[in-house]
């Protein structure tokens, strides 16, 4: 601990009430499940940085439209698959049912659209590293939605606690 008052008459008690009392002024108590703002801010950006640069990639590519329009529905269908077996998860461990239909889907819709994306990307005629930066900002999207779904549903979780 460093000494911030050395050579004053306190007390090592008053000293570390003087500083709690100085250096948590805005710090405010969060409740147990709710995500800390940096961790908030991240995964917004993580899902913002994924889903724009396969857009921008997609974009800026020379396939046909066809095939932009497969790419972008297997993104769209992965990031809903992602979140829907995000949501059954956590609907299982809360206690909330959910039928093992729903659950299984959600898990296989996940599967499918990371099959058919690297169904689809092997047999594109594209350069390895723009095969490789579809495969990174598709995986680096559905990791974002998951936890921005976390984020969403941990608020509302402690919004309804109060």
């Amino acid at each position: 601990m460093i000494k911030i008052l050395e050579g004053t008459d306190m007390d090592n008690s008053q000293e570390r009430s003087y500083e709690e009392s100085t250096f948590n002024i805005s710090k405010r108590e969060r409740k147990a499940n709710e995500p800390t703002p940096a961790f908030i801010g991240i995964s917004w950006l993580a899902l913002l940085l994924g889903v724009g640069a396969y857009l921008l990639g997609l974009w800026n590519a020379t396939m046909m439209m066809n095939e932009k329009g497969y790419y972008l529905i297997v993104l769209l269908y992965g990031l809903f698959s992602a979140v829907s077996v995000q949501k059954t998860v956590r609907d299982r461990d809360e206690g909330i049912p959910t039928t093992s239909i729903y659950y299984g889907l959600s898990w296989f819709s996940v599967i499918v659209s990371s099959s058919l994306l690297t169904y689809g990307l092997w047999n594109a005629e594209l350069l390895r590293s723009e095969k490789g930066f579809y495969g990174m900002a598709f995986t680096l999207s559905m990791f974002a939605a998951v936890a921005v779904q976390k984020n969403v549903r941990d608020l509302k979780s402690s919004e309804d606690d109060e």
